[in-house]
């Protein structure tokens, strides 16, 4: 049981204080099976779209197997300025859609859950072809692929927050504001990230591990875990649970 003490703190039953995790990120295209791990492992994932867009990265691209191996889906993307921000960014060639869907078509057609599965993928794709912000697109897809896990993070945006200081301050004051008592980083900012700024403000930092993920059933080996969750859920369906970590 959960209930607020007088000062609006979270705590238990017994009158000991919650621990609230927060993880922020930016969106990516159809994410692979680890950012939805991040994602449920957190009680508040913050979509980091606020901060400037990187071309050649995830946030408007993916990958899935194909016979001829992985192959990249790229949804095209009108660069306007140097500092522009993933949020401002907007895509370039509406065909997109029906090109991935032809993709993924023609590469799943004989996995598994394809059939059970494709009818809902297909309809989310359709309502991304409304959209002309990449944010937005990549935000449907995180929210319809979340539900269809099981996962009930709460999911906000960095729009919700005041963004200040560089680039580990922002994320300490980000933290401060929605109340961390935790930050779940992925392990490639560990690069860049100063612990003790999360200390200094009564937070701690912990790091999501990628190793270890079992294999499944996978079309046309060898077998590749860096590709999009649709692989996941195309390929083993409902028993998706067994091949993800936070569950």
């Amino acid at each position: 049981m959960v209930r607020a003490s007088a000062l609006g703190h979270r705590v238990c039953a017994d009158g000991l204080p919650m621990t609230k995790k927060v993880a922020i990120l930016q969106s990516n295209y159809v994410p692979w099976k680890g950012y939805f791990d991040l994602i449920r492992a957190v009680d508040e994932f913050i979509v980091y779209d606020e901060v400037q867009y990187t071309k050649n990265d995830w946030r408007n691209r993916n990958r899935i197997k194909t016979q001829a191996g992985a192959q990249w889906l790229t949804i095209p993307v009108r660069l306007e300025r140097l500092e522009q921000k993933i949020s401002e960014t907007r895509v370039a060639d509406s065909r997109w859609v029906a090109r991935h869907w032809k993709a993924i078509s023609n590469s799943y057609a004989r996995a598994r859950y394809f059939a059970q599965y494709a009818p809902m993928i297909e309809a989310w794709y359709r309502e991304a072809g409304a959209f002309e912000l990449l944010s937005d697109i990549n935000v449907l897809f995180i929210h319809a692929v979340c539900s269809m896990l099981g996962i009930t993070t709460k999911i906000t945006s960095s729009r919700d927050y005041v963004l200040e200081g560089n680039r580990v301050e922002r994320l300490v004051s980000i933290c401060r504001q929605a109340g961390a008592d935790v930050y779940l980083s992925g392990p490639a900012a560990r690069d860049y990230l100063d612990e003790a700024c999360f200390a200094e403000a009564g937070m701690r930092v912990e790091w999501m591990c990628y190793d270890g993920y079992p294999e499944y059933l996978q079309l046309f080996p060898p077998f590749e875990h860096g590709v999009s969750i649709l692989d996941l859920l195309l390929n083993v369906g409902p028993e998706h649970a067994a091949f993800m970590k936070a569950r």
